[in-house]
């Protein structure tokens, strides 16, 4: 649960290091408006990706489903700065599958929160095999980190990819190589 008195007197106390003027116009609301922004972008933190992976339905259908394209957008828990970009996502059922949009829910849970690019990526896989019991996962995660673009190296445009498969899409190389030419890489 987010503190919005606490962010208030941090965004106040960063303000005042950086040398402004936290009475002036532009500036008054700010540390209200920032602590509401905090309260939506890690709302993540107290969800659970089991309320959108428990809600099944029967299937016979055992081949790979594949969402692709996932838009979304976190934090990096070591600069405090965006990272965003394109989950696509593969699993095989083993019995049953989940509504397409819980897929996409489950990365909204992973990725607003303090995070990083890996740990998201293995989150949402290990959450799906949990959750959800296919027979394999595969996460394809490409972002562009802001702390990497706007400041240090400042290379705009260059992209981190990730990748976590676990059970039979994991062991299965041909597999591995179907989801990527499906998702295009």
């Amino acid at each position: 649960m987010v503190n919005r008195e606490k962010i208030e007197q941090a965004v106040r106390l960063l303000l005042e290091g950086i040398g402004e003027d936290c009475d002036r116009e532009g500036l008054k609301e700010t540390p209200e408006r920032v602590a509401r922004m905090y309260e939506e972008i890690f709302a993540g933190m107290s969800q659970s990706a089991k309320e959108h992976l428990s809600k099944t339905f029967t299937a016979e259908n055992n081949e790979m489903i594949v969402e692709k394209d996932i838009s979304f957008y976190s934090t990096c828990e070591h600069h405090l700065m965006p990272f965003y970009g394109k989950v696509h996502i593969a699993y095989i059922p083993d019995g049953k599958v989940v509504g397409i949009s819980k897929l996409a829910r489950t990365v909204e849970v992973f990725a607003r929160r303090l995070q990083i690019q890996e740990k998201m990526t293995v989150q949402i896989a290990d959450a799906i095999m949990e959750d959800l019991q296919p027979k394999g996962v595969i996460v394809f995660v490409q972002a562009e980190h802001m702390c990497m673009t706007m400041r240090g190296v400042k290379k705009p445009g260059s992209q981190t990819i990730t990748m976590v498969a676990r059970g039979v899409l994991e062991k299965n190389e041909n597999l591995r190589n179907m989801f990527l030419n499906l998702v295009g890489r």
